[in-house]
């Protein structure tokens, strides 16, 4: 076979047969196709779409194209959460730890930022000497020991994904249904889940705009991980506006341990985290309707148990054990920080929230290219939620800059983000529509 005869193939609108998607994924793994080849495929296929089928075979394909675990002789189901991406969207931090002070196993394998929204492993790698890549045993010792390991892609772990991805985030391909789908699939199956629970975002900070692009993400993930063997649902989440009130990596992490700690609990990023744990635990086995499952949660937060469990992951995998107590004293810190205040006073009418994801990135919390380092001190804390009066003794935000020039350009971004005005926007309900 030849790579270019199967692009020219799905360009011109074909269905693939697996014989041709797993000689792509092959390439991919063995890099005999080209950075060039894969950048064209992605093109192809978010142009062209896939069939069930394909989307089928490809994910296999790429789940088969490094180890799959298994979990023998645990006394709990294997479960997971993924979310699509958004913007301050850190749930994952607290979700892992209460569902594995629910009776779970988690196994998490997150990934890096992806155009403007931000990644699990990015917020993670914000934490001084937390091992993001461990080897697959240390993994396997953590989550059996702790309960919960978030972690990133080992080389040993749906491989040909990890080359797939960092092309798709600088090609202009992420938004294709049937790559979201391969991609995040793949990583989950090879973990060796009995469930997962997805959350897949909508409105203008997600990479479905709108909610009928939304429920096809969310109706393709169900069937395609249903149909493989893991139990999954989905939830429809509002990303009109950012999740937490941090957006950029060492600050979303503070902002995880202020939710732990219940030294602040923001209510949408409550709602997502708690709803999503009780999908999780259904799926699971361990409650018997999701309202049961979401109180289980809601108590292993309350309890202070999940606090433990994320304290324990963290030691366990290298970080400091007093991270929860003294988050200031290990997390990076940015030398600028100032309150932005409105253009106009007035109310939040509507937030451009891919545009607080982008200006994270030209601070220098996320990649133009994919070899980019970020910088983890960087970012927005305290952003205003929609509804909320804003003028100079209330402002949008406080940007945390590397310079003061970074400060000046991310406080014009974040004005041009936020619309203003006599009236609140609509309280959208954070939760929209469940998919299982």
């Amino acid at each position: 076979m030849l790579a270019q005869e199967i692009i020219r193939r799905k360009r011109d609108g074909a269905a693939l047969t697996a014989e041709e998607i797993g000689f792509i994924v092959r390439g991919l793994t063995d890099g005999s196709v080209t950075e060039g080849q894969v950048a064209a495929f992605a093109m192809a296929v978010l142009l062209r779409g896939m069939e069930l089928a394909e989307r089928v075979a490809l994910t296999l394909a790429m789940r088969d194209s490094g180890a799959v675990l298994d979990w023998p002789g645990l006394d709990g189901p294997v479960l997971d959460k993924h979310s699509t991406g958004g913007v301050g969207d850190n749930v994952s931090l607290m979700l892992a730890p209460a569902l594995a002070a629910c009776g779970a196993y988690v196994p998490m394998i997150s990934g890096r930022g992806l155009g403007h929204t931000g990644g699990t492993l990015d917020k993670l790698d914000s934490i001084p000497g937390y091992r993001t890549r461990p080897d697959t045993e240390t993994f396997r010792r953590v989550t059996r020991e702790v309960g919960c390991a978030i972690i990133g892609q080992t080389a040993e772990i749906a491989p040909a994904d990890a080359r797939l991805y960092a092309i798709r985030d600088v090609t202009a391909t992420v938004e294709s249904i049937d790559l979201i789908t391969a991609s995040i699939l793949s990583k989950k199956l090879a973990a060796g889940l009995d469930a997962l629970a997805l959350d897949v975002k909508c409105g203008s900070g997600a990479f479905m705009a709108t909610p009928g692009e939304a429920r096809a993400l969310a109706e393709s993930l169900v069937e395609v991980a249903n149909g493989a063997g893991c139990r999954s649902s989905a939830l429809i989440t509002d990303m009109d506006q950012p999740l937490a009130s941090a957006a950029g990596n060492a600050l979303e992490v503070a902002n995880a341990a202020a939710f732990l700690t219940g030294e602040a609990v923001e209510p949408r990023l409550w709602d997502v985290t708690v709803a999503l744990g009780g999908e999780a635990l259904v799926l699971g086995g361990l409650a018997a309707t999701a309202e049961a499952g979401a109180a289980q949660i809601s108590e292993a937060f309350k309890s202070g148990r999940a606090a433990e469990v994320f304290g324990r992951m963290v030691a366990a995998l290298g970080g400091p054990a007093d991270l929860l107590e003294r988050p200031g004293a290990h997390l990076p810190a940015a030398p600028v920080v100032r309150e932005v205040a409105p253009a106009e006073p007035g109310r939040v009418h509507k937030i451009d929230t891919r545009a607080l994801g982008l200006a994270v990135i030209e601070l220098g919390g996320g990649r133009r290219r994919a070899a980019d380092p970020i910088d983890p001190a960087v970012g927005f804390t305290d952003l205003a939620p929609i509804g909320s009066a804003v003028d100079a003794a209330a402002p949008l935000a406080r940007v945390h800059a590397r310079t003061e020039v970074a400060a000046d350009a991310a406080a014009r971004a974040l004005r041009a983000a936020y619309t203003t005005g006599a009236e609140a926007g609509a309280d959208t309900p954070v939760i929209l529509d469940r998919v299982g």
